[in-house]
């Protein structure tokens, strides 16, 4: 393989139809605008390319492109039923005891109602305890600033997601 040459599961992502490269992406983030510009950047020649495309378009959101991302994800604590992503993400919370997952609905509530939309972090990772003091502190934030905060989070989780979409055989 030469330097130039994407690893396997990159060559894979490249060679894949655009529909089934669009839906691959989707899972990985919800918000279209960013799945179509990473689509438009195929083919990658690394995964470094791939995150820095990322990246960018995560820079580059609306609020509405936002918001589409923030929908696909489920609240800490509350993984989709038959997600193993959101399942594997939140492991976590899956472990925590009763009372701190009981906790944790009700600062997710909380944060919703202050923030109108899910509280968002990148979970792989972090203990129940550890993703209820982030929910804490976050509850403190002005409204422009959980927006950059939640960003960095999604920014995160892309990543990961990506990674795992085109990581080696």
């Amino acid at each position: 393989m030469t330097s130039t040459s994407p690893s396997p599961g990159l060559a894979r992502f490249n060679a894949l139809e655009e529909v089934a490269a669009l839906a691959a992406l989707h899972e990985a983030c919800a918000s279209t605008a960013w799945a179509n510009r990473l689509l438009a950047g195929r083919p990658y020649t690394a995964a470094d390319h791939l995150y820095a495309v990322s990246d960018a378009a995560t820079a580059d959101l609306t609020d509405a492109d936002l918001a589409e991302a923030m929908a696909g994800h489920p609240p800490i604590g509350r993984p989709l039923p038959g997600d193993a992503t959101s399942a594997r993400e939140q492991r976590g919370m899956a472990s925590a005891p009763e009372e701190l997952r009981a906790e944790m609905l009700e600062l997710n509530l909380a944060y919703q109602e202050k923030f109108g939309h899910v509280f968002l972090i990148c979970a792989t990772g972090r203990t129940g305890e550890q993703m209820r003091d982030a929910v804490r502190e976050r509850l403190g934030n002005a409204p422009e600033r959980e927006r950059e905060i939640v960003r960095t989070e999604l920014g995160r989780i892309n990543r990961i997601r990506l990674a795992r979409l085109v990581e080696e055989d």
